[in-house]
């Protein structure tokens, strides 16, 4: 079911050319994107390539350089785009973190100080308020 939110035009999206340090992971997080969405319409494309190049770039939170109001807001356009990546964020990992994690999951690179999240001292980065 799609709300209310839309996705950029493919104009928008394709806009984004990666250039620059960054931007190494650009293509791997599309893929990833596009791998757990819901359709490959244009319109997800453009979105994944929105999140992609904004992931690379952005220094905020991810939410707040999609200029989108809330956090939650971000975790609604995934659950219309992107349902199965949301159900693998079950803990509900700050969603660039989660998508870096992913990447590096499907490398069998080790990114973490611990075994398990909850017994990490950096757990409030992960998963902490992003206010």
């Amino acid at each position: 079911m799609q709300t209310s939110l839309s996705p950029p035009s493919p104009v928008v999206a394709t806009s984004m050319l990666p250039s620059g340090h960054g931007w190494e992971e650009f293509e791997d997080l599309i893929a990833l994107l596009m791998a757990h969405a819901l359709d490959q319409h244009v319109n997800t494309y453009a979105l994944a390539r929105l999140i992609a190049g904004t992931c690379c770039s952005g220094a905020n939170h991810l939410w707040q350089d999609l200029k989108l109001s809330s956090r939650a807001e971000l975790s609604q356009l995934m659950r219309d785009y992107f349902p199965a990546l949301v159900a693998k964020n079950s803990s509900d990992m700050k969603w660039k973190k989660f998508f870096y994690r992913q990447l590096c999951e499907q490398e069998n690179v080790l990114i973490c100080k611990s075994p398990s999240c909850g017994v990490c001292v950096d757990y409030e980065l992960c998963f902490g308020p992003e206010e």
